[in-house]
């Protein structure tokens, strides 16, 4: 069964993840390195605000695994999009002023972060219930439904606030029809459970999102705009690397949730995670040769180093595996290890960091031993379950 689900939740975020690195494609050709730089450090701070849409999912699952009602938990998933949308609001100005980016732009990339929290939702039924087919299923749907849309405004010649808000309006299509593939309910009990699980949990995410994405919103500011577009694109094999093997964590977060399991259900994750990740390694440094040739000459620098991008990638998957049995278990002050690396990262990044190379260094550096800290946390800690 744990094989079957992650063949199929493999298959819809491979879907979704294709789409995705097609969408950078076409952006870095036709916008440019400047325009580039400003549509990922955008798409960066997108995902940094949706990380209660990462967090919701996980309690989601967790909760129906425990025999919540699906309507107490679609009420949860209703109020925490309700509070990010107010967040999106109030951070707006300030991600535009901290990256140099223009308003409506800004605007656009923002606006998706309530709908992520939807679509999280319904998916975090699935998860739970344990139905992998129709999971895989929104997973692929939603990757088309935010690229598609956007690579057609991109080569109509839109710039990047007209593709971040025609991407938002195509995740929104796909939320509502999530809802028709209601998982059903063997509920036992009202769901106590509230916002305040879900903060408890975005917590931990936050710090995970925010190790995988401040070195490339820290580029804008510590490098130039044309390197900063540079690792822009090398960071698309960071995130290719991070999210592959994200269906093992999918999969086998409903084990990580019972203490009969937990143990074994997690130390399976993290080995399969490194496995997966050694493998993303050495096949970025046999495709390297082809960046000048799909995204252009003057991407050429990206080339020597593409390797190292995944390796961070692959590092921060094996982080997650590890701070997602925190959240299965409600462990989550495990996730203060990741802060921590987190404000090492950011010192020596300013303080160190003056060129592409520096900064990657660091990135690496940092991931790798986070994983090697979280990950013995993490079996570690489900040992005592």
């Amino acid at each position: 069964m744990a094989v079957a689900g992650v063949g199929l939740v493999t298959a819809g975020s491979m879907v979704a993840n294709i789409a995705a690195y097609l969408l950078h494609l076409p952006a870095g050709r036709w916008l440019g390195p400047e325009g580039y730089g400003e549509f990922a450090a955008l798409l960066a701070a997108q995902l940094v605000l949706a990380v209660p849409a990462l967090a919701l999912q996980t309690v989601v699952a967790r909760e129906y695994v425990g025999g919540a009602r699906v309507e107490s938990l679609r009420s949860l998933t209703y109020r925490t999009s309700a509070i990010v949308g107010v967040l999106a609001l109030v951070a707006w100005p300030i991600v535009a002023w901290a990256l140099g980016t223009g308003a409506t732009a800004t605007a656009a990339a923002l606006a998706s972060a309530p709908v992520l929290v939807l679509l999280a939702g319904e998916q975090g039924l699935l998860q739970g219930a344990g139905r992998f087919g129709s999971l895989g299923a929104v997973l692929a749907a939603a990757g088309v439904g935010k690229v598609v849309p956007a690579v057609v405004a991109l080569a109509l010649g839109a710039g990047p606030g007209v593709a971040l808000a025609v991407s938002t309006t195509g995740t929104l299509a796909v939320a509502l029809g999530a809802r028709v593939l209601r998982p059903g309910s063997d509920a036992t009990h009202e769901s106590p459970i509230g916002v305040v699980a879900v903060l408890r949990a975005s917590q931990v995410q936050l710090a995970l999102i925010a190790l995988t994405s401040l070195d490339l919103l820290s580029a804008r500011i510590v490098l130039d705009a044309g390197d900063a577009g540079l690792y822009a694109l090398g960071a698309v094999a960071a995130k290719a690397a991070f999210w592959l093997p994200q269906a093992v964590g999918v999969v086998l977060y409903p084990r990580m949730a019972d203490p009969a399991r937990s143990a074994g259900a997690v130390r399976t994750a993290l080995v399969v995670l490194a496995a997966t990740g050694t493998v993303v390694v050495l096949a970025a440094l046999a495709a390297s040769p082809l960046v000048p040739l799909l995204v252009g000459e003057e991407y050429e620098p990206v080339q020597s180093v593409l390797w190292l991008f995944a390796a961070q990638g692959a590092c921060l998957a094996v982080v997650q595996g590890g701070l997602l049995a925190t959240i299965a278990r409600e462990r989550t002050r495990i996730a203060l290890l990741a802060w921590l690396a987190l404000a090492v990262e950011a010192v020596l990044v300013f303080t160190l960091a003056t060129t592409l190379t520096q900064l990657l260094v660091v990135a690496v550096s940092t991931a790798a031993v986070t994983a090697i800290v979280i990950g013995v946390a993490a079996v570690v800690t489900a040992g005592r379950d």
